[in-house]
Order: C-alpha cells, then structure tokens, then sequence
C-alpha cells in the first residue's frame, strides 16, 4: 500500500466488520487472495459474487481465470472506465455502482466463452483495489436469490442495488 490504507473497521451503515480499502493510486493499494502470487485458488464454482460499499472514488477489481487452452486470462472491471477492451490476456471492462452498498455479480464462465470463445476452468487469484469497503466475496455454483443465501452472506438490510457488469446474467 502506497499513500492509502487497508483496515479493518466496523461500518456504521450495517453494524459489521468490513475491510476499508483506500488509496490515491488504485493500482497501488489493494488486497489479493491468495497472497503467494505463485499458489492459485482452484475455485472451480463460475459465479463470483462481491459486496462492496461505493465510496465515491475511483474503484477496480481483477479476477484472473485458467480456460480450458490452459490459458491464464484477467478480467478487470472499473468504475472509472467506458469501454470495454478485449486483448489476448486481459478484458478490461467498466462497471456502474449504485450508491452505499452494492452485490456485484460475475458470471465467469459466460465472460470467458463471449470474450475469448472459450471455457471457464477456475478461478486462479482475485484482487480488489482501491477505494472501497468490502463485506463478503464468495463463489457459487449459480446465482442465488437473498433469501436462499446463509446469514453471513447477507448485509442484513435491503441491498440498495445489484451492480452488473456487461455480458453477465441478470439477476
């Protein structure tokens, strides 16, 4: 992390733990799962399911994913972006949130087949940049109604609005 921060806090708004990512450069301040860049995830479930508070400021998340040509993909969605660009190894796209709180929903098998015509296999390693405060990121095996899901997965008050992204399946 460079001139920013990544904490732990409690948001006022839900009366929960969340994760407080700030920085002045997106690129430069963000958390990544898993923290090895030489381990993978091997999440193989398609759907990947984020809930994440808008905080008025430039925002971006990347998910890199292995197809089924064995190759490793990033797709990279921002809010400060317009277009979307498709090159070999990476699909940068632009994402609208909603104010307060937000459930993005990312159909992964379905970006990798309409962006690069060819089949999800998992999910290798995610990053969530700067600036927001982010609740919970999970993967599923499709998309779930809110009342279908566990207690945990819940932000315990209405989701103000479901964040889209271009190519992905509506809820």
């Amino acid at each position: 992390v460079k001139n920013g921060h990544i904490k732990r806090v409690t948001d006022d708004e839900i009366q929960s733990l969340i994760i407080e990512i700030i920085g002045a450069n997106v690129s430069t301040s963000y958390i990544s799962c898993p923290h090895d860049p030489k381990k993978t995830l091997g999440i193989k479930l398609p759907y990947f399911v984020m809930v994440v508070k808008n905080l008025k400021k430039y925002f971006t998340f990347e998910v890199q994913i292995l197809d089924d040509k064995g190759v490793k993909r990033r797709f990279r969605a921002s809010n400060y972006q317009s277009s979307t660009r498709v090159k070999p190894f990476i699909c940068t796209m632009p994402m609208r949130l909603d104010e307060g709180w937000n459930q993005i929903q990312f159909n992964l098998a379905d970006f990798t087949k309409r962006a690069y015509g060819t089949n999800y296999v998992e999910t290798l390693r995610i990053q969530v940049h700067a600036n927001c405060r982010l609740r919970r990121i999970y993967f599923a095996d499709r998309l779930y109604a809110e009342d279908e899901l566990p207690a945990e997965f819940k932000l315990y008050l209405p989701i103000r609005g479901r964040s889209t992204l271009p190519m992905s399946v509506s809820v």
